[in-house]
Protein backbone atom coordinates (compact mmCIF):
# COMPACT_ATOMS: atom_id res chain seq x y z
CA UNK A 1 0.00 0.00 0.00
CA UNK A 2 1.43 3.36 -1.04
CA UNK A 3 2.09 5.83 1.76
CA UNK A 4 -0.87 8.14 2.22
CA UNK A 5 -0.57 11.91 2.13
CA UNK A 6 -2.27 14.29 4.54
CA UNK A 7 -2.79 17.97 5.23
CA UNK A 8 -2.05 19.37 8.69
CA UNK A 9 -4.15 21.43 11.08
CA UNK A 10 -7.31 21.37 13.20
CA UNK A 11 -10.41 23.05 11.79
CA UNK A 12 -8.53 24.78 8.98
CA UNK A 13 -9.96 25.83 5.63
CA UNK A 14 -8.56 23.09 3.41
CA UNK A 15 -8.37 22.86 -0.38
CA UNK A 16 -7.66 19.59 -2.18
CA UNK A 17 -8.04 18.08 -5.63
CA UNK A 18 -7.01 14.69 -6.99
CA UNK A 19 -3.82 15.28 -9.05
CA UNK A 20 -5.34 13.20 -11.86
CA UNK A 21 -7.72 16.14 -12.50
CA UNK A 22 -5.84 19.41 -12.05
CA UNK A 23 -8.06 22.45 -11.91
CA UNK A 24 -11.09 20.47 -10.72
CA UNK A 25 -11.91 23.09 -8.10
CA UNK A 26 -13.95 26.00 -9.47
CA UNK A 27 -12.21 29.35 -9.27
CA UNK A 28 -13.79 32.27 -7.48
CA UNK A 29 -17.10 30.62 -6.60
CA UNK A 30 -18.59 27.45 -5.11
CA UNK A 31 -21.41 26.62 -7.50
CA UNK A 32 -20.73 27.59 -11.13
CA UNK A 33 -23.27 26.91 -13.85
CA UNK A 34 -20.95 24.21 -15.21
CA UNK A 35 -18.24 22.73 -12.97
CA UNK A 36 -14.82 21.73 -14.36
CA UNK A 37 -14.72 18.22 -15.85
CA UNK A 38 -18.53 18.11 -15.81
CA UNK A 39 -18.63 17.50 -12.06
CA UNK A 40 -21.55 18.13 -9.72
CA UNK A 41 -21.20 20.58 -6.82
CA UNK A 42 -22.57 19.40 -3.46
CA UNK A 43 -22.33 21.10 -0.08
CA UNK A 44 -22.02 19.08 3.14
CA UNK A 45 -23.12 21.21 6.09
CA UNK A 46 -21.96 20.36 9.59
CA UNK A 47 -23.65 23.34 11.23
CA UNK A 48 -26.64 25.58 10.78
CA UNK A 49 -26.11 28.09 7.96
CA UNK A 50 -26.38 30.96 10.44
CA UNK A 51 -23.88 29.72 13.06
CA UNK A 52 -21.26 32.30 14.02
CA UNK A 53 -18.22 32.13 11.79
CA UNK A 54 -15.97 30.41 14.39
CA UNK A 55 -18.42 27.50 14.64
CA UNK A 56 -19.69 27.40 11.06
CA UNK A 57 -18.75 24.07 9.46
CA UNK A 58 -19.21 23.15 5.79
CA UNK A 59 -17.35 21.70 2.84
CA UNK A 60 -17.99 21.77 -0.90
CA UNK A 61 -17.55 18.45 -2.73
CA UNK A 62 -17.11 18.21 -6.53
CA UNK A 63 -18.20 14.75 -7.53
CA UNK A 64 -18.92 12.61 -10.57
CA UNK A 65 -22.52 11.98 -9.45
CA UNK A 66 -24.34 13.60 -6.52
CA UNK A 67 -25.08 11.47 -3.48
CA UNK A 68 -28.84 11.87 -4.04
CA UNK A 69 -28.75 9.16 -6.73
CA UNK A 70 -29.88 6.11 -4.74
CA UNK A 71 -32.90 3.88 -4.19
CA UNK A 72 -35.05 4.48 -1.07
CA UNK A 73 -33.62 3.67 2.36
CA UNK A 74 -35.04 0.62 4.13
CA UNK A 75 -34.55 -0.48 7.72
CA UNK A 76 -31.97 -3.24 8.26
CA UNK A 77 -31.01 -5.29 11.30
CA UNK A 78 -27.27 -5.61 11.65
CA UNK A 79 -24.97 -5.61 14.61
CA UNK A 80 -26.22 -4.40 17.98
CA UNK A 81 -26.77 -0.68 17.37
CA UNK A 82 -29.53 0.81 19.52
CA UNK A 83 -30.46 3.95 21.41
CA UNK A 84 -33.09 2.44 23.70
CA UNK A 85 -31.65 3.28 27.11
CA UNK A 86 -34.54 1.62 28.96
CA UNK A 87 -34.21 -1.95 27.68
CA UNK A 88 -32.72 -3.13 30.99
CA UNK A 89 -32.94 -1.81 34.54
CA UNK A 90 -30.35 0.77 35.62
CA UNK A 91 -27.23 -0.57 37.35
CA UNK A 92 -25.21 1.85 39.53
CA UNK A 93 -22.46 -0.66 40.32
CA UNK A 94 -18.87 -0.36 39.23
CA UNK A 95 -18.73 -2.27 35.95
CA UNK A 96 -15.74 -3.81 34.25
CA UNK A 97 -15.58 -5.80 31.04
CA UNK A 98 -13.03 -8.38 30.04
CA UNK A 99 -11.68 -7.94 26.50
CA UNK A 100 -14.58 -8.04 24.06
CA UNK A 101 -14.25 -11.18 21.97
CA UNK A 102 -13.74 -10.92 18.21
CA UNK A 103 -15.42 -13.78 16.35
CA UNK A 104 -13.24 -15.81 13.99
CA UNK A 105 -13.90 -15.08 10.32
CA UNK A 106 -14.32 -18.82 9.77
CA UNK A 107 -17.23 -18.78 12.23
CA UNK A 108 -18.93 -15.51 11.32
CA UNK A 109 -17.78 -12.71 9.06
CA UNK A 110 -18.25 -9.28 10.57
CA UNK A 111 -17.31 -6.00 8.95
CA UNK A 112 -17.21 -2.63 10.70
CA UNK A 113 -20.97 -2.10 10.46
CA UNK A 114 -22.18 -5.62 11.29
CA UNK A 115 -19.63 -5.63 14.13
CA UNK A 116 -20.94 -2.46 15.82
CA UNK A 117 -22.26 -3.00 19.36
CA UNK A 118 -23.74 -0.22 21.49
CA UNK A 119 -22.43 -0.55 25.04
CA UNK A 120 -23.98 2.43 26.81
CA UNK A 121 -25.30 5.91 26.25
CA UNK A 122 -27.81 8.61 27.12
CA UNK A 123 -29.83 11.32 25.49
CA UNK A 124 -31.66 11.38 22.23
CA UNK A 125 -30.42 11.78 18.64
CA UNK A 126 -33.74 13.32 17.56
CA UNK A 127 -33.34 16.20 20.00
CA UNK A 128 -29.61 16.43 19.13
CA UNK A 129 -28.42 16.04 22.70
CA UNK A 130 -26.65 12.91 23.90
CA UNK A 131 -23.86 10.41 23.44
CA UNK A 132 -23.32 6.70 22.83
CA UNK A 133 -20.36 4.41 23.39
CA UNK A 134 -19.98 1.62 20.83
CA UNK A 135 -17.56 -1.30 20.56
CA UNK A 136 -16.55 -2.52 17.10
CA UNK A 137 -15.49 -6.13 16.57
CA UNK A 138 -14.70 -7.09 12.99
CA UNK A 139 -12.70 -9.57 10.97
CA UNK A 140 -13.43 -8.64 7.35
CA UNK A 141 -13.42 -5.52 5.21
CA UNK A 142 -16.46 -3.66 3.97
CA UNK A 143 -17.03 -4.61 0.33
CA UNK A 144 -19.23 -2.34 -1.80
CA UNK A 145 -20.66 -0.89 1.41
CA UNK A 146 -20.24 2.46 3.12
CA UNK A 147 -21.60 3.90 6.33
CA UNK A 148 -22.46 7.27 7.79
CA UNK A 149 -24.08 8.48 10.97
CA UNK A 150 -26.90 11.00 10.61
CA UNK A 151 -26.96 11.17 14.41
CA UNK A 152 -23.52 12.44 15.32
CA UNK A 153 -19.74 12.43 15.13
CA UNK A 154 -17.81 9.16 15.51
CA UNK A 155 -14.55 9.34 17.48
CA UNK A 156 -12.91 6.01 16.64
CA UNK A 157 -10.23 4.49 18.89
CA UNK A 158 -8.70 1.34 17.36
CA UNK A 159 -7.25 -1.05 19.92
CA UNK A 160 -6.27 -4.08 17.83
CA UNK A 161 -5.59 -4.00 14.12
CA UNK A 162 -5.25 -1.03 11.80
CA UNK A 163 -8.08 0.57 9.84
CA UNK A 164 -7.78 1.80 6.27
CA UNK A 165 -10.70 4.20 6.08
CA UNK A 166 -11.86 5.49 2.71
CA UNK A 167 -13.92 8.66 3.00
CA UNK A 168 -15.47 11.07 0.52
CA UNK A 169 -12.51 13.37 1.31
CA UNK A 170 -9.77 10.77 0.79
CA UNK A 171 -8.09 7.95 2.72
CA UNK A 172 -6.95 7.65 6.34
CA UNK A 173 -4.79 4.88 7.81
CA UNK A 174 -5.52 4.67 11.54
CA UNK A 175 -3.52 2.36 13.81
CA UNK A 176 -3.68 1.62 17.55
CA UNK A 177 -2.49 4.67 19.54
CA UNK A 178 -4.06 6.85 16.85
CA UNK A 179 -7.64 8.09 16.73
CA UNK A 180 -9.82 9.48 14.00
CA UNK A 181 -13.02 11.50 13.91
CA UNK A 182 -15.57 10.96 11.15
CA UNK A 183 -18.05 13.77 11.54
CA UNK A 184 -21.81 13.63 11.14
CA UNK A 185 -22.98 12.73 7.64
CA UNK A 186 -19.56 11.77 6.21
CA UNK A 187 -19.60 8.51 4.29
CA UNK A 188 -16.80 6.05 4.88
CA UNK A 189 -15.81 2.43 4.34
CA UNK A 190 -13.40 0.44 6.53
CA UNK A 191 -10.83 -2.06 5.33
CA UNK A 192 -9.22 -4.30 7.97
CA UNK A 193 -6.30 -6.73 7.92
CA UNK A 194 -7.38 -9.43 10.33
CA UNK A 195 -9.16 -9.49 13.67
CA UNK A 196 -9.85 -5.89 14.62
CA UNK A 197 -11.32 -4.24 17.72
CA UNK A 198 -11.84 -0.79 19.13
CA UNK A 199 -14.03 1.79 20.81
CA UNK A 200 -16.25 4.59 19.48
CA UNK A 201 -17.57 7.69 21.21
CA UNK A 202 -20.53 9.17 19.33
CA UNK A 203 -21.81 12.64 20.22
CA UNK A 204 -25.13 14.09 19.08
CA UNK A 205 -25.68 17.73 18.25
CA UNK A 206 -22.18 19.16 18.64
CA UNK A 207 -18.74 18.56 17.19
CA UNK A 208 -15.45 17.74 18.89
CA UNK A 209 -13.07 20.63 19.41
CA UNK A 210 -9.78 21.31 21.13
CA UNK A 211 -10.18 22.26 24.80
CA UNK A 212 -9.42 25.80 25.88
CA UNK A 213 -5.96 26.10 27.42
CA UNK A 214 -6.60 28.89 29.94
CA UNK A 215 -3.58 29.52 32.20
CA UNK A 216 -1.55 26.89 30.33
CA UNK A 217 -1.12 29.49 27.60
CA UNK A 218 -0.84 29.14 23.86
CA UNK A 219 0.73 25.68 23.67
CA UNK A 220 0.30 22.23 25.13
CA UNK A 221 -1.92 19.16 25.20
CA UNK A 222 -2.93 18.22 21.62
CA UNK A 223 -1.35 20.71 19.22
CA UNK A 224 -3.48 21.74 16.21
CA UNK A 225 -0.66 21.08 13.73
CA UNK A 226 -0.62 17.36 14.65
CA UNK A 227 -4.13 16.69 13.34
CA UNK A 228 -4.09 15.24 9.83
CA UNK A 229 -6.73 15.52 7.11
CA UNK A 230 -6.84 13.33 3.96
CA UNK A 231 -6.19 14.62 0.46
CA UNK A 232 -8.73 14.20 -2.32
CA UNK A 233 -8.92 10.78 -3.97
CA UNK A 234 -11.68 9.48 -6.20
CA UNK A 235 -12.78 6.32 -7.91
CA UNK A 236 -15.06 6.34 -10.95
CA UNK A 237 -16.45 2.86 -10.39
CA UNK A 238 -19.79 1.47 -11.51
CA UNK A 239 -21.46 -1.16 -9.32
CA UNK A 240 -24.78 -1.90 -11.10
CA UNK A 241 -27.37 -2.08 -8.33
CA UNK A 242 -24.77 -3.42 -5.95
CA UNK A 243 -23.41 -0.61 -3.80
CA UNK A 244 -25.01 -0.27 -0.35
CA UNK A 245 -25.09 2.99 1.59
CA UNK A 246 -25.88 2.44 5.28
CA UNK A 247 -27.19 5.28 7.41
CA UNK A 248 -27.45 5.37 11.18
CA UNK A 249 -30.57 7.48 11.62
CA UNK A 250 -32.35 8.09 14.93
CA UNK A 251 -30.44 5.20 16.44
CA UNK A 252 -31.38 2.62 13.81
CA UNK A 253 -29.68 1.38 10.64
CA UNK A 254 -31.07 1.91 7.14
CA UNK A 255 -29.68 0.81 3.77
CA UNK A 256 -30.05 2.22 0.27
CA UNK A 257 -28.66 0.82 -2.97
CA UNK A 258 -27.03 2.65 -5.84
CA UNK A 259 -25.10 1.90 -9.02
CA UNK A 260 -21.78 3.60 -8.26
CA UNK A 261 -19.12 4.13 -5.61
CA UNK A 262 -19.83 7.11 -3.32
CA UNK A 263 -16.13 7.86 -3.19
CA UNK A 264 -16.32 9.82 -6.44
CA UNK A 265 -15.25 13.22 -5.08
CA UNK A 266 -12.58 14.60 -7.42
CA UNK A 267 -11.96 17.79 -5.44
CA UNK A 268 -13.19 19.51 -2.30
CA UNK A 269 -12.66 22.53 -0.10
CA UNK A 270 -13.90 23.56 3.34
CA UNK A 271 -13.44 23.18 7.08
CA UNK A 272 -15.76 20.22 7.71
CA UNK A 273 -13.56 17.15 7.27
CA UNK A 274 -12.56 13.81 8.78
CA UNK A 275 -9.25 13.88 10.63
CA UNK A 276 -6.84 11.71 12.59
CA UNK A 277 -4.40 12.25 15.45
CA UNK A 278 -1.49 10.28 16.91
CA UNK A 279 -1.83 10.08 20.70
CA UNK A 280 1.96 9.85 21.05
CA UNK A 281 2.10 13.53 20.02
CA UNK A 282 0.18 14.65 23.11
CA UNK A 283 2.15 17.19 25.20
CA UNK A 284 1.50 16.11 28.78
CA UNK A 285 1.01 18.76 31.48
CA UNK A 286 1.27 17.48 35.04
CA UNK A 287 2.00 18.37 38.66
CA UNK A 288 5.68 19.03 39.43
CA UNK A 289 5.28 19.90 43.12
CA UNK A 290 2.57 18.04 45.07
CA UNK A 291 -0.95 16.63 44.69
CA UNK A 292 -2.76 15.85 41.44
CA UNK A 293 -3.94 18.03 38.66
CA UNK A 294 -7.47 16.87 37.80
CA UNK A 295 -7.58 14.38 34.89
CA UNK A 296 -9.14 17.09 32.72
CA UNK A 297 -5.54 18.18 32.16
CA UNK A 298 -5.23 15.15 29.85
CA UNK A 299 -8.14 16.13 27.56
CA UNK A 300 -7.41 15.62 23.86
CA UNK A 301 -10.83 16.62 22.46
CA UNK A 302 -14.03 17.93 24.00
CA UNK A 303 -17.65 18.09 22.88
CA UNK A 304 -19.10 21.07 24.73
CA UNK A 305 -22.59 21.40 26.13
CA UNK A 306 -24.51 24.68 26.41
CA UNK A 307 -23.31 25.00 30.03
CA UNK A 308 -19.87 26.66 30.25
CA UNK A 309 -17.23 24.23 31.42
CA UNK A 310 -19.52 21.19 31.29
CA UNK A 311 -18.91 18.79 28.42
CA UNK A 312 -21.30 16.42 26.73
CA UNK A 313 -18.16 14.29 26.57
CA UNK A 314 -14.41 14.64 26.88
CA UNK A 315 -11.84 12.30 25.33
CA UNK A 316 -9.04 11.98 27.88
CA UNK A 317 -5.84 9.91 27.72
CA UNK A 318 -3.31 8.72 30.31
CA UNK A 319 -0.06 8.56 28.33
CA UNK A 320 3.53 7.79 29.41
CA UNK A 321 4.90 10.60 31.56
CA UNK A 322 7.09 11.45 34.55
CA UNK A 323 5.71 11.35 38.09
CA UNK A 324 7.58 13.69 40.46
CA UNK A 325 4.99 14.91 43.00
CA UNK A 326 6.28 15.12 46.60
CA UNK A 327 4.29 14.05 49.69
CA UNK A 328 1.67 12.66 47.33
CA UNK A 329 -0.20 9.42 46.78
CA UNK A 330 0.62 9.26 43.09
CA UNK A 331 -1.95 6.89 41.55
CA UNK A 332 -5.44 8.27 40.86
CA UNK A 333 -7.21 9.17 44.08
CA UNK A 334 -10.46 7.67 45.38
CA UNK A 335 -13.31 9.50 43.78
CA UNK A 336 -17.04 10.02 43.48
CA UNK A 337 -17.89 12.06 40.42
CA UNK A 338 -20.91 13.95 39.12
CA UNK A 339 -19.77 12.80 35.66
CA UNK A 340 -19.81 9.31 34.11
CA UNK A 341 -16.43 7.72 33.36
CA UNK A 342 -15.97 5.01 30.74
CA UNK A 343 -12.38 3.80 30.48
CA UNK A 344 -10.67 1.66 27.87
CA UNK A 345 -7.15 0.33 27.49
CA UNK A 346 -5.35 0.30 24.16
CA UNK A 347 -2.15 -1.36 25.39
CA UNK A 348 -0.13 -2.07 28.52
CA UNK A 349 -1.27 -2.02 32.16
CA UNK A 350 -3.24 0.82 33.72
CA UNK A 351 -1.42 2.11 36.80
CA UNK A 352 -4.37 1.98 39.23
CA UNK A 353 -5.43 -1.56 38.34
CA UNK A 354 -2.63 -3.62 36.87
CA UNK A 355 -4.66 -6.82 37.07
CA UNK A 356 -8.12 -7.35 35.60
CA UNK A 357 -8.29 -4.21 33.47
CA UNK A 358 -7.03 -5.50 30.12
CA UNK A 359 -6.47 -4.14 26.61
CA UNK A 360 -9.67 -4.45 24.63
CA UNK A 361 -11.83 -4.38 27.75
CA UNK A 362 -13.34 -1.45 29.60
CA UNK A 363 -14.89 -0.11 32.77
CA UNK A 364 -17.76 2.21 33.64
CA UNK A 365 -17.94 4.18 36.86
CA UNK A 366 -21.34 5.82 36.85
CA UNK A 367 -22.41 9.08 38.45
CA UNK A 368 -21.49 9.24 42.14
CA UNK A 369 -20.41 5.58 42.18
CA UNK A 370 -17.14 5.42 44.15
CA UNK A 371 -14.00 4.12 42.48
CA UNK A 372 -10.24 4.28 42.77
CA UNK A 373 -7.10 2.16 43.09
CA UNK A 374 -7.41 -1.48 44.03
CA UNK A 375 -6.02 -2.71 47.32
CA UNK A 376 -2.70 -3.87 45.90
CA UNK A 377 -2.09 -0.54 44.19
CA UNK A 378 -2.95 1.39 47.38
CA UNK A 379 -0.57 -0.60 49.57
CA UNK A 380 2.24 -0.41 47.04
CA UNK A 381 1.91 3.33 46.39
CA UNK A 382 1.55 4.18 50.09
CA UNK A 383 4.96 2.65 50.82
CA UNK A 384 6.82 3.63 47.65
CA UNK A 385 9.93 5.78 47.82
CA UNK A 386 8.99 9.12 46.26
CA UNK A 387 11.52 9.80 43.58
CA UNK A 388 11.11 10.76 39.92
CA UNK A 389 9.65 7.79 38.07
CA UNK A 390 8.31 6.97 34.66
CA UNK A 391 4.58 6.35 34.74
CA UNK A 392 2.65 4.29 32.19
CA UNK A 393 5.57 3.46 29.88
CA UNK A 394 4.30 1.11 27.16
CA UNK A 395 0.72 1.92 28.14
CA UNK A 396 -2.13 3.93 26.66
CA UNK A 397 -5.38 4.15 28.60
CA UNK A 398 -8.19 6.56 27.80
CA UNK A 399 -11.47 7.82 29.22
CA UNK A 400 -14.75 8.97 27.73
CA UNK A 401 -16.07 11.28 30.45
CA UNK A 402 -19.61 12.61 30.13
CA UNK A 403 -22.04 14.84 31.99
CA UNK A 404 -24.78 12.35 31.03
CA UNK A 405 -25.81 9.51 33.32
CA UNK A 406 -25.12 6.55 31.06
CA UNK A 407 -27.41 3.54 30.71
CA UNK A 408 -25.86 0.20 29.78
CA UNK A 409 -27.44 -1.92 27.06
CA UNK A 410 -28.54 -5.53 27.31
CA UNK A 411 -25.58 -6.45 25.10
CA UNK A 412 -23.21 -4.79 27.56
CA UNK A 413 -24.72 -6.34 30.67
CA UNK A 414 -25.62 -9.79 29.35
CA UNK A 415 -25.26 -10.75 25.70
CA UNK A 416 -21.57 -9.90 25.34
CA UNK A 417 -20.70 -12.33 28.17
CA UNK A 418 -17.72 -10.11 28.97
CA UNK A 419 -18.93 -8.43 32.16
CA UNK A 420 -16.55 -9.16 35.05
CA UNK A 421 -18.94 -9.91 37.90
CA UNK A 422 -16.09 -10.13 40.41
CA UNK A 423 -14.86 -6.56 39.79
CA UNK A 424 -16.00 -5.34 43.22
CA UNK A 425 -13.66 -7.81 44.89
CA UNK A 426 -10.56 -5.81 43.96
CA UNK A 427 -11.45 -3.34 46.76
CA UNK A 428 -12.43 -5.90 49.41
CA UNK A 429 -8.88 -6.34 50.78
CA UNK A 430 -8.67 -2.62 51.62
CA UNK A 431 -8.27 -2.37 55.40
CA UNK A 432 -8.41 0.37 57.97
CA UNK A 433 -5.10 2.00 58.90
CA UNK A 434 -6.75 4.35 61.37
CA UNK A 435 -4.90 4.88 64.64
CA UNK A 436 -6.16 7.74 66.86
CA UNK A 437 -2.83 7.74 68.78
CA UNK A 438 -0.68 8.45 65.73
CA UNK A 439 -0.71 11.32 63.31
Amino acid sequence: MAELKYMSGFGNEFVSEDPRCPGALPEGQNNPQVCPYGLYAEQLSGSAFTCPRPTNKRSWLYRILPSVCHKPFECIHEGQVIHDWDEVEPDPNQLRWKPFEIPKASQRKLDFVSGLHTLCGAGEPRSRNGIAVHIFLCNTSMINRCFYSSDGDFLIVPQQGKLLITTEFGKLLVEPSEICVIQQGMRFSVEVFGETRGYILEVYGVHFELPDLGPIGANGLANPRDFLVPVAWYEDRQVPGGYTVISKYQGKLFAAHQDFSPFNVVAWHGNYTPYKYNLDNFMVINSVAFDHADPSIFTVLTAKSTRPGVALADFVIFPPRWGVANHTFRPPYYHRNCMSEFMGLIKGHYEAKEEGFQPGGGSLHSMMTPHGPDAECFEKASKAKLEPERVADGTMAFMFESSFSLAVTRWGLKTSNCLDKSYYKCWEPLKSHFNPRSK
